[in-house]
């Protein structure tokens, strides 16, 4: 059954891949990362051998390790409207993996907005979420804008995308990302696009597209044909760094140079591999790379949620706290759903060290 359905999505993907496959942007052949009809790294990534990659995609499917799905509930706080417009400013609640809800000068704000039941092109297969959202997005609040950092499964959810587009004010995307959510139905005039380095202001918030090292692509023809980013985001005298996905790389220092120090900084902590070092933080690179950024509080992401690398789920958040402890690091773990004050962060429990 497991072979089955490993080839069932395989086949999910190539057959998506001769539908949803788009061209590079308007605005791609002015950026400085984008060559030979591609976007790049500044500093080429490993890239896997086809055998490589048939070697871990068998092992992905079929022979992972024993411990990457809880076999207990993850605790979550349940979200409702009313008490969201309650809140009070500069407040952040984490609703799984990547997908933060941030409110600053009275509105509200959505990275990497995932709320299907699996990271996948399909909902019949791929990874499942470990948890429910804390709120749906029936219940959400309307959002001033959604930050997006690329376009993979897990960072860029189509139902959500779709569910999302009348009550949102604007998409914030990299180049590319946006024609997507175009061609999807989004109102182009509410969707904006950017290169490393260029930014917008949203109401009272700054908002800059910053460099990560990664790749980009949704089928097995449409490889890089979108730009990925981290995001800087300013609000009078608060600045929040967002990664997105990234390996480490000298760009946070650059970053940390020219915007920090960031009060926090919300940084990928899961899914990593040694057979993909370019591409996903180990924990060691995620502490590097905040203080690298000049952060004052560290709040670990991409993990808790899907089931994308071949360490044990708790492993990432054990690494983390471990590094922060040792390094004398204010590490933030809040619950999905549990309010953190980003001018005053509290440490949060470390709610995942008694479940299995």
């Amino acid at each position: 059954m497991r072979l089955l359905l490993g080839i069932l999505f395989l086949g999910a993907l190539a057959i998506t891949a001769s539908c949803t496959s788009i061209a590079g942007t308007a605005t791609a052949s002015a950026s400085p990362q984008f060559h030979d009809g591609k976007y790049r790294n500044p500093v080429e990534i490993h890239k896997l051998s086809l055998g490589e990659m048939a070697k871990v995609w068998w092992i992905f499917l079929f022979d992972k390790p024993q411990g990457t799905i809880p076999e207990q509930a993850v605790p979550v706080r349940t979200l409702s409207q009313a008490a969201l417009l309650a809140a009070p400013d500069n407040t952040l609640y984490r609703l799984g993996h990547s997908t933060m809800l941030i409110k600053l000068g009275g509105e509200f704000y959505l990275t990497d907005p995932v709320f299907s039941e699996r990271a996948s092109p399909v909902q019949w297969a791929g990874p499942a979420r470990f948890h429910a959202p804390p709120i749906s997005i029936d219940e959400l609040p309307p959002i001033k804008a959604v930050i997006l950092s690329h376009d993979h499964y897990d960072h860029l959810d189509y139902a959500a995308i779709k569910a999302l587009a009348a009550k949102t004010t604007l998409f914030l995307t990299p180049l590319g990302v946006g024609d997507r959510l175009v061609g999807w139905g989004v109102d182009r005039a509410k969707v904006r696009q950017f290169d490393w380095w260029q930014g917008t202001e949203v109401g009272n918030v700054r908002f800059t597209a910053t460099p990560a090292q990664h790749f980009s692509g949704r089928t097995l023809a449409d490889a890089n044909t979108t730009l990925w980013a981290s995001w800087v985001i300013q609000h009078d005298d608060l600045r929040l760094f967002f990664s997105g996905d990234t390996g480490y790389f000298k760009g946070f220092k650059e970053i940390g140079a020219r915007f920090g120090p960031f009060d926090v900084a919300l940084l990928e902590t899961g899914a990593y591999d040694k057979r993909w070092p370019d591409v996903h933080m180990q924990p060691e690179e995620t502490m590097q790379a905040f203080l690298d950024l000049k952060a004052h509080w560290l709040f670990p992401v991409h993990n808790g949620t899907f089931d994308l690398g071949m360490h044990r789920w708790q492993d990432p958040f054990d690494r983390i706290a471990q590094l922060a402890d040792d390094e004398g690091v204010s590490l933030t773990t809040p619950e999905m759903g549990e309010a953190l004050d980003l001018k005053q962060p509290h440490a949060g429990g470390r709610w995942w060290r008694n479940l299995k």
